[in-house]
């Protein structure tokens, strides 16, 4: 049994998520996982030593409010991706949380991998797997360049291929007409493109049909489906692996 999976447009390890974060490892636990937060920040690969170390200290920090183990995962390399000490701490984990940063380097690291392969297996088998900014883009087919809005979308991990996630929806895309993000986004007529806003997620829960929205803000429906604003405890039918 799958198990839950979560898409969250920005707050990963802080206060007004960690209820959400609890609930996920909770859904890991009751499918017979260890109670671990497992932190994947790969995304900020190619960020200083100063701010992984601060990324490492928030997810700690979360865990202990939580009361559960974390364990860090340094991986920032393809070569990270394939060792197999990193591979084998992946197992078993109620928890699995790839954070944000640079979705293009996550996707190129972790695409192919042992490390990747387990991921799914943990997940497959009843793990919680939670991707936060570039953590939710990287989950689809392609990833948009939002940087370089001309060039084409670079591949991505695959495991939602008919969503695309655009994260930070209300920080970063209120100035640019939700009509023009579909076009400029690249996004094909049989994908279904969502706006996540900050401190707010959408998951789909182990054994549930739907997905809720959670958090203080709102999910955007833009694309594929009729065009919405969902809230607060609000659900859609979305397609899963």
């Amino acid at each position: 049994m799958n198990g839950s999976l979560a898409l969250v447009g920005s707050g990963e390890y802080l206060p007004a998520m960690t209820e959400f974060e609890k609930s996920l490892l909770s859904d890991g636990m009751k499918n017979g996982k260890a109670a671990r937060f497992l932190q994947i920040p790969t995304a900020a690969g190619r960020e200083s030593s100063d701010r992984l170390e601060y990324w490492k200290r928030l997810g700690h920090s979360q865990a202990h409010a939580i009361g559960v183990e974390a364990v860090f995962l340094p991986i920032y390399t393809r070569e990270d991706a394939f060792n197999q000490k990193y591979v084998d701490q992946v197992a078993n984990s109620a928890l699995m949380y790839m954070s944000g940063g640079d979705p293009h380097h996550l996707a190129e690291v972790l695409i192919d991998t042992p490390l990747w392969s387990a991921i799914v297996e943990n997940w497959k088998t009843g793990a919680s797997l939670a991707g936060c900014s570039a953590g939710a883009m990287v989950l689809s087919a392609h990833i948009p360049n939002f940087r370089l809005l001309k060039k084409m979308p670079t591949t991505g991990l695959n495991l939602l291929p008919e969503i695309r996630v655009i994260p930070h929806f209300n920080k970063f895309f209120k100035w640019i007409p939700e009509s023009a993000a579909k076009v400029l986004l690249h996004v094909p007529d049989n994908s279904i493109l969502i706006g996540v806003d900050e401190l707010t997620a959408i998951v789909k829960r182990a054994g549930e049909t739907h997905w809720h929205v959670v958090g203080e803000a709102k999910v955007h429906v833009l694309k594929g489906l009729p065009d919405q604003q969902l809230h607060n405890g609000d659900k859609i039918e979305l397609p899963t692996p």
